[in-house]
């Protein structure tokens, strides 16, 4: 026994760990624990109520007289002498512990004095109201659980350094009760979907992250290797094309939440890797699918907020339907006073935009003029929920022809506070014209338009099997989230965000540094 304590006692931090007098305090504090036969990283601890529960229930659990164990990390110390008092948190809340030297013993009361903020701790105890009529736990018992050897940054109450935050979510999260609050609604608002999604009898499924075709949509991929196969592949940027599979093979209604991939830029809308809804509906078509997505936020909204009224960047937005669907072409007309009804004519629509001071390609069709007007002139002005339908084939070449025009598609986007939430047509299911649009997207990507699609051989073998009429209809879950939590970056709902490495990062400021001299 003398031998294993001299071990444990010789116990020594890695070289290469920087040690501050404040981290050297706590592993000295961390030794006499070991030396009193106390480990300091314990196991195991049966507690039977969170502190919220103690909280709400105080006055029946001290009526009758009720002894209750919680755990969770200490916030706070006050007091000296023989009372001290604490700050325990867990994932509900806090609670205030009562210790005394007379109830703990003096052993277990010496305990208090090798704790630090940080720690994570078990209590045994009852529960009363102090004079001032702060719920707390009597503490008879007192257990330490694991030893924070690390004290938190300087002005942790709050924790703003936005940068600090993202890179170390854990701290954010023990100290941001705000912050624990998004991605618990964040959870709440998935749980909440896939209920809606299931009951109107759709069934979830699993695709491939790793393909060997980059397609469903009109992003850059990235690119990996398998070593065993000797073959390049690509992360899924859309689920859209698996899913349609399905829907071939008999499934008539599916979805999948899922991570995407887009090597695309970093904003406060964007990020390399996010959630996303996709869903297809044989039979269905886009009125089905506006439909279902109205049904999805508000019903979501309802239930995890408890109003369909929000304030997003302190605009009120009515999230009640039904929400206005107005065209492309309408709502182009309608914000910039261009009327691209029946133009055919690729001069006339690039006069238009030359007119109206809109940037254009030497390659763009018509179909990519309306939808740098929309961008332009539109977008930013849809702060109320809205849906934006008819969109046109250039820009959509997995949506099916309007009836009424063939260059305009049966597609559509919902906006709200000026940014796009879902995107959703009915499917194209001709395979001959689906082909065709293929051929066009490899063009554009020989071009030099490292978004374009690629060829789908085995896709095109799939509809030419027949897939029924199909309305399908995809949702960024990470923006949703923002709006129902009031988040203003997607960093601020994405656990992990994807950041650039420190090193990389001092690297790159030096060089700015540098370059400013």
């Amino acid at each position: 026994m003398a031998e294993e304590k001299k071990n444990v006692q010789g116990k020594q931090a890695p070289a290469a760990m920087d040690i501050n007098e404040q981290m050297q305090n706590r592993i000295d504090k961390m030794h006499k624990l070991e030396e009193r036969g106390i480990r300091p990283f314990g196991h195991r601890f049966d507690w039977t109520h969170h502190t919220k529960e103690i909280y709400e229930n105080v006055e029946k659990m001290e009526a009758d007289g009720t002894v209750v164990k919680a755990a969770g990390r200490v916030m706070a110390i006050r007091g000296h002498g023989k009372t001290s008092f604490l700050d325990l948190q867990d994932s509900t809340g806090k609670i205030q512990l009562y210790t005394r030297k007379d109830i703990l013993g003096e052993d277990n009361y010496s305990l208090v004095k090798l704790m630090d903020i940080g720690d994570i701790i078990g209590v045994t105890g009852t529960v009363f109201k102090t004079h001032m009529g702060e719920p707390s736990i009597r503490v008879e018992n007192l257990e330490f659980l694991s030893k924070a050897l690390k004290p938190f940054p300087e002005k942790w109450h709050g924790l703003t350094n936005v940068d600090l935050r993202y890179r170390q979510r854990y701290l954010d999260l023990i100290v941001n009760p705000d912050v624990r609050d998004v991605f618990i609604k964040r959870t709440q608002i998935i749980k909440s979907i896939r209920e809606i999604l299931d009951n109107e009898g759709y069934l979830e499924v699993e695709t491939p992250v790793l393909n060997t075709i980059s397609g469903g949509a009109t992003a850059r991929p990235f690119i990996t290797y398998h070593n065993a196969l000797d073959i390049q592949l690509y992360l899924r940027i859309a689920t859209e094309l698996n899913l349609k599979r399905l829907i071939v093979g008999g499934l008539e209604r599916v979805y999948e939440i899922g991570r995407i991939f887009r090597n695309e830029g970093i904003d406060i809308k964007h990020n390399p890797e996010f959630t996303s809804l996709e869903l297809y509906q044989a039979y269905g078509d886009m009125d089905s699918m506006m439909d279902i997505t109205e049904k999805i936020v508000t019903e979501t909204a309802q239930k995890v907020l408890g109003t369909l009224q929000i304030v997003y960047e302190g605009q009120d937005i009515n999230l009640a339907g039904p929400w206005p669907r107005i065209t492309m072409i309408d709502a182009v007309k309608q914000y910039s006073g261009k009327d691209f009804n029946g133009v055919t004519d690729l001069a006339v629509a690039r006069q238009m935009a030359d007119d109206a001071h809109v940037e254009y390609e030497e390659s763009w069709g018509i179909g990519k003029i309306i939808n740098a007007f929309f961008d332009e002139f539109v977008e930013d002005k849809l702060i109320q929920p809205t849906f934006i339908y008819k969109y046109p084939k250039e820009i959509s070449p997995l949506a099916k022809s309007s009836v009424e025009d063939p260059e305009i598609t049966d597609r559509f986007e919902g906006f709200i506070y000026g940014r796009e939430i879902c995107n959703g047509f009915t499917e194209l299911n001709d395979p001959i014209d689906q082909r065709e649009r293929f051929v066009k997207q490899m063009e554009e990507r020989a071009a030099g338009d490292e978004e374009a699609g690629m060829m789908d051989e085995d896709f095109i073998n799939a509809l030419m099997h027949g897939l029924p009429p199909t309305g399908g209809l995809g949702i960024g879950i990470d923006r949703l989230v923002m709006f129902l939590t009031g988040a203003v970056s997607i960093r601020d709902v994405l656990l992990f965000p994807t950041m650039k490495p420190l090193a990389q990062e001092k690297a790159q400021s030096d060089e700015d540094e540098e370059d400013h001299k």
